[in-house]
């Protein structure tokens, strides 16, 4: 895990010049609304998934300060995000980090964030999240009932840790659309802290025979759609990894019946935007990159706009003319978003043109979108944005 600098304003806008971007001035936060209706016609339903939610000591601070030091607030740093989260018939997030004990909060390198951060994710629009990551065991088993039992109170699914046996190995289950959703969720590894004693399923750890078996038992359950997040990849690398590329194309290709058993991959932590692709049918998205996160220094020592640098990613699912067929993503679009760690405010990159940003900003956008579509997903349908 890449560690974060304070990130001041200043610190910020020279970072980002150097890479072609200045910082946006923050957002006021909208007060909060129902769920829009379902934004796909004939009964189906939009999902939007986002990257990694990585509360550093300065975004702590940041928290505190928007609360008028009573408190945390976490609605206000992501009120930018809200236009594109809020109206999807179903918005899924990235917790990778656990929640402290009251007073007991800390970032980079063992991460304990206030529990607040779960009422900001659900003011923002968000349904469920996945709570698995390397950083899932920095509090132990208590860390992580915590962490669950704060999105409970605030009414967010989890999938990809657990309280029970029960808990750990099962999928969030959704509704959207008339749909059933299983949300799964796994990671590469817990940075060398075990699996509580006698708890081994407290955090789902990657092996694909348990994914297609879990993928398969949640179908046999009614799940009509499976979603499977994956905490993998390497930081710092714009490029997945070969285990992403080979693991990706062995779960697209898993099927049963003909029909596959995972319809879309969300993965998370390399701090940066990779690639979207469509693999054996089968959209994946390798990387989103950070949805919060404080000014990111990388492996090398040097800040790194990089790390700041996400996207959101929208996919349609329509019903299919029959039952039991599969539910097929017929429109799939990217967001490029931009976490300032000077003003502690999500960006949409692209309404930040639309108000008039400049070249800086255009070249961040651009930046991401490259990425985003070095696969060739453009072919594929792939569409940015706003």
């Amino acid at each position: 895990m890449a560690r974060s600098t304070r990130g001041t304003a200043g610190a910020c806008l020279a970072a980002l010049l150097a890479l072609g971007a200045a910082c946006a001035a923050p957002e006021a936060p909208p007060p909060r609304a129902p769920r829009p209706a379902a934004t796909a016609p004939d009964g189906g339903f939009t999902l939007v998934a986002s990257g990694d939610v990585l509360p550093h000591s300065s975004i702590i601070r940041r928290a505190r300060a928007d609360a008028g030091g009573h408190g945390y607030d976490f609605r206000r740093m992501l009120a930018g995000a809200r236009s594109v989260i809020a109206p999807a018939d179903l918005a899924i997030c990235h917790m990778e980090t656990v929640y402290g004990a009251p007073g007991d909060y800390s970032g980079y390198p063992v991460f304990r964030s206030p529990p607040q951060v779960a009422a900001g994710l659900r003011a923002t629009g968000y349904d469920a999240c996945s709570t698995a990551s390397n950083h899932t065991l920095d509090a132990g088993a208590a860390g992580v009932a915590r962490t669950l039992e704060a999105l409970d109170r605030a009414g967010i699914a989890h999938a990809g840790s657990g309280r029970t046996a029960a808990e750990g190995r099962g999928p969030a289950r959704l509704r959207a659309g008339g749909a059933e959703i299983a949300h799964l969720a796994y990671t590469y590894d817990t940075n060398g802290y075990a699996q509580p004693p006698g708890r081994p399923w407290t955090v789902n750890l990657i092996d694909r025979r348990r994914i297609v078996a879990d993928a398969r038992a949640a179908r046999r359950a009614g799940a009509d759609v499976v979603v499977v997040s994956l905490h993998w990849g390497t930081e710092w690398q714009d490029e997945p990894n070969e285990q992403q590329l080979t693991l990706g194309r062995r779960l697209t290709a898993s099927r049963t019946r003909g029909r596959p058993d995972i319809d879309l991959i969300l993965g998370t932590h390399a701090h940066v935007p990779q690639a979207y692709e469509k693999v054996n049918g089968v959209w994946i998205i390798y990387g989103m990159g950070d949805q919060i996160a404080g000014a990111m220094i990388n492996h090398e020592g040097a800040d790194d706009v990089r790390g700041n640098l996400g996207t959101i990613g929208r996919f349609t699912f329509d019903r299919p003319a029959r039952p039991g067929a599969r539910w097929r993503v017929t429109r799939a679009a990217f967001v490029p978003m931009w976490f300032d760690p000077g003003t502690g405010r999500a960006v949409n990159l692209n309404k930040a043109l639309a108000r008039g940003a400049g070249g800086d900003v255009r070249a961040l956008r651009d930046r991401i979108r490259r990425t985003v579509l070095s696969r060739g997903a453009t072919g594929d349908g792939l569409l940015m944005g706003e």
